[in-house]
C-alpha cells in the first residue's frame, strides 16, 4: 500500500503529540480563509434530491463571471481540485511528466502511483525534452513563487506539440486574479484546475473547477460521473461568487492580514522566502538550524503551523483569523527561546 502524504490541517495528529492545549488549538497550518463566507440559506431540495441542471448552469455561470473566463475556456465543476488531481493520470497513456517543484506533494505522487515516469524540476526551462505532460502551481505552494501568462502559455503550447498537456494549479490564485489564465484564448493542451474551499474558507464543502481545453476538460468530466458536485455546494457556490462586496472587502482583508504576519515573523528572527495573500512561508534565519524546535514550541502553545521533512528550515503559516488567535501567536513566538 502506497504510504499517504502528509498534508496541513492533520488536528488529530497535532492532538496525539501534543494533546489538547488550553484555549483550545489554533490551525494556521492550512492556506485556507481563516474568515469563511457566511453560508446562506440553503433550500431543502438541494438537500432531498439529486443536483438539478438548473442549480449546475446556475453555479457554472456564475463561476465564469467570477473567474473572467474566456468564452474559449470550457468548465466543469468537480468536488474539490484533489478529486480533479486523481483523475488527471488517466488523460494519457504511460508519459514522461515534469513537476515544478517543491510543490504540493499530491501532484508528483498521484501520477507515479499511476504508473508514469515523474521529473520534478526546479524551473520551466527545467523540462526534460521528453516530457509531453507538465505540472504548474501558480501561485506555488509551498513558497509563492508566481509565473507569469506568456512562460505558462508557450510551455502548453510546447507540452500540445508533443501530443500532451500543461495542467497550472491557481488553487491559491483568487487572492491575486490577474495570474490566472483563465481569461486568454488559448485553451488547446491547457488544464487550469481551480479552488473555491481555500479564498472562500469553506474547503470542507469539497467544490473546484476543471477550465480549459474542451475536449480534455470534457473527459475529467465524465470520469467523474453526473451527480459529482452536491447540491448544498451548487446553492452556496453560485451565491458566494456573486457577491462582489464580500469578495473585494475579503481581499483587501487577506492582503493586510498576510503583510501583518510577515512583520510578526520577521519581528521574531524569520526570513520570509515568499508567500501569498492566504500564507506565509517562513525559514529561520540560521540555514543550518532547522525550524523543529520552533514548531515544537508553537505545537505546545496550541498552535499548529506546517512543517516539511525534506525542508527543514521552513515552516508554513496560514492566518490568524480573530485578535485572540493574533494575541497567542504573538505571545508564542515571544516566548521561544
Amino acid at each position: 500500500m502506497t504510504k499517504a502524504l502528509e498534508h496541513g490541517g492533520n488536528l488529530s495528529a497535532a492532538r496525539d503529540q501534543f494533546g489538547d492545549p488550553t484555549g483550545g488549538w489554533i490551525d494556521l497550518s492550512t492556506g485556507i480563509n481563516p474568515c469563511a463566507y457566511p453560508v446562506p440559506n440553503i433550500a431543502p431540495d438541494a438537500w432531498q434530491r439529486l443536483p438539478e441542471q438548473r442549480a449546475m448552469g446556475n453555479l457554472i455561470d456564475a463561476a465564469r463571471g467570477y473567474y473572467a473566463l474566456h468564452q474559449n475556456m470550457h468548465m466543469v465543476a468537480t468536488p474539490g481540485t484533489q478529486a480533479l488531481i486523481q483523475a488527471l493520470p488517466f488523460l494519457t497513456p504511460a508519459a514522461h511528466v515534469a513537476i515544478i517543484t517543491p510543490t504540493y506533494g499530491e501532484h508528483a505522487h498521484v501520477w507515479r502511483t499511476c504508473g508514469h515516469a515523474v521529473s520534478e524540476v526546479r524551473a520551466l526551462d527545467g523540462v526534460p525534452g521528453d516530457c509531453s505532460v507538465s505540472v504548474v502551481v501558480n501561485p506555488n505552494n509551498p513558497d509563492g513563487r508566481t509565473y507569469s501568462a506568456g512562460e505558462l502559455l508557450t510551455l502548453a503550447n510546447t507540452m500540445q506539440t508533443r501530443g500532451g498537456f500543461l495542467v497550472v494549479d491557481e488553487a491559491f490564485c483568487d487572492v491575486t486574479p490577474g495570474l490566472s489564465l483563465a481569461a486568454h484564448d488559448t485553451p488547446d493542451g491547457l488544464i487550469i484546475l481551480k479552488s473555491f474551499g481555500k479564498f472562500f474558507g469553506l474547503a470542507g464543502l469539497r467544490l473546484g473547477f476543471a477550465v480549459g481545453d474542451p475536449v480534455l476538460v470534457n473527459t475529467l468530466g465524465q470520469r467523474l460521473g453526473p451527480w459529482a458536485v452536491s447540491g448544498p455546494a451548487l446553492s452556496i457556490g453560485a451565491v458566494a461568487y456573486d457577491d462582489t462586496s464580500w469578495i473585494a472587502e475579503t481581499r483587501n482583508n487577506l492582503s493586510r492580514d498576510r503583510q501583518r504576519l510577515e512583520t510578526l515573523l520577521r519581528d521574531h528572527g524569520m526570513v520570509i522566502p515568499g508567500a501569498t495573500d492566504l500564507f506565509v512561508l517562513a525559514e529561520t534565519a540560521t540555514a543550518m538550524v532547522t525550524a523543529a524546535p520552533l514548531y515544537a514550541h508553537l505545537g505546545a502553545a496550541g498552535v499548529l503551523v506546517r512543517s516539511y521533512a525534506a525542508y527543514p528550515t521552513w515552516l508554513r503559516f496560514g492566518l490568524p483569523g480573530t485578535e485572540q488567535h493574533w494575541a497567542r501567536l504573538e505571545h508564542a513566538l515571544h516566548s521561544f527561546s
